[in-house]
């Protein structure tokens, strides 16, 4: 296992604040995380319980490797305390500009210039980020994917005044947290992985509302083929093993009739404006009744860390 020099501080203990904090724990990395009051924290404790918990039940950590986790997390109430040795902070307050931009103005009247800051946003412009920071050449995006314990990928966005130096501790840590970090070189709304996302998202949607399928179907057409795929080849290199003649030809007919709506189509829409916004409240294009939420959540988290033993060689 190798140590980073880095001192890793999280900000945050919401979905993605604890589950980065345990990702960077389960590397062998102390980390001190930082959450607004007593109740943010017990928040945060509890959602890695529930995690170690899974773990173990899949054999990933024994007890012992349990309680080693534990203690290389430490929590805080104070800002300044959890950030005054940190060198590395990874910022995971709400998706909302201006909190993000106060928080990381306030951070260096904390940090010396030396300390990176580093925000888990999933579409923010790292130079807007930065904006009202004096040093905004140590600011980069570190976007971790959720759960951030399971998924690899980390996409590592440089701003306009972003340096080599900032982006190469980046990258650094993250391969110590064994993750796999993808450098994006342009600021690019949604970045990659979610532009990728949210264009299959976008066909699916105008699939179902010209009746081609139902919700289930259309689902099952994803999981059941380019799903499989995807895991071993990325669109490219599906490309190449398919042969890109045969990809053009296909590119020429198909393009013109794919969906180019600008906003989410009328089911979604009507969802949205219902109420009903899926597994967090139970009704969205499916019923989540809690045991299906628990069945679809234990699905989730198998598959994943069935990818995570396989790429950590348990």
């Amino acid at each position: 296992m190798t140590v980073t020099r880095e001192r890793l501080a999280v900000l945050g203990t919401g979905t993605m604040g604890h589950s980065i904090a345990l990702a960077a724990a389960l590397a062998g990395c102390p980390v001190n995380v930082w959450g607004t009051d007593e109740a943010d924290i017990r928040r945060g404790q509890t959602g890695i319980e529930e995690k170690l918990r899974v773990l173990q039940r899949h054999e990933v950590i024994d007890t012992q490797g349990a309680a080693d986790i534990r203690s290389r997390i430490s929590f805080d109430g104070s800002l300044e305390t959890c950030v005054s040795e940190a060198t590395f902070i990874i910022e995971a307050i709400p998706e909302i500009l201006a909190l993000k931009q106060e928080m990381f103005h306030k951070l260096e009247t904390l940090c010396g210039p030396d300390v990176v800051f580093a925000s888990n946003t999933s579409g923010l412009r790292p130079t807007a980020i930065a904006a009202l920071t004096t040093h905004p050449e140590r600011t980069v995006v570190t976007h971790f994917w959720n759960p951030a314990h399971l998924i690899p990928l980390v996409e590592v966005v440089r701003g306009e005044k972003t340096s080599d130096d900032t982006v190469r501790r980046s990258l650094e840590l993250l391969r110590t947290l064994r993750k796999k970090p993808i450098l994006v070189q342009k600021e690019t709304l949604g970045f990659i992985g979610n532009r990728l996302q949210y264009a299959l998202f976008r066909e699916a949607q105008y699939l179902l509302e010209q009746g081609v399928a139902s919700i289930e179907e259309i689902d099952d057409a994803v999981r059941y083929s380019i799903g499989r795929r995807l895991t071993v080849t990325g669109p490219f290199m599906s490309a190449d093993m398919g042969g890109l003649d045969v990809f053009d030809a296909i590119s020429a007919y198909l393009f013109p009739d794919l969906s180019t709506d600008q906003a989410s189509l009328e089911t979604m829409r009507r969802l949205v404006d219902e109420g009903k916004y899926g597994q967090k409240n139970g009704h969205g294009f499916y019923q989540w009744t809690p045991e299906f939420s628990q069945k679809m959540n234990d699905e989730r988290e198998t598959e994943l860390i069935h990818w995570l033993k396989k790429d950590w060689g348990i």
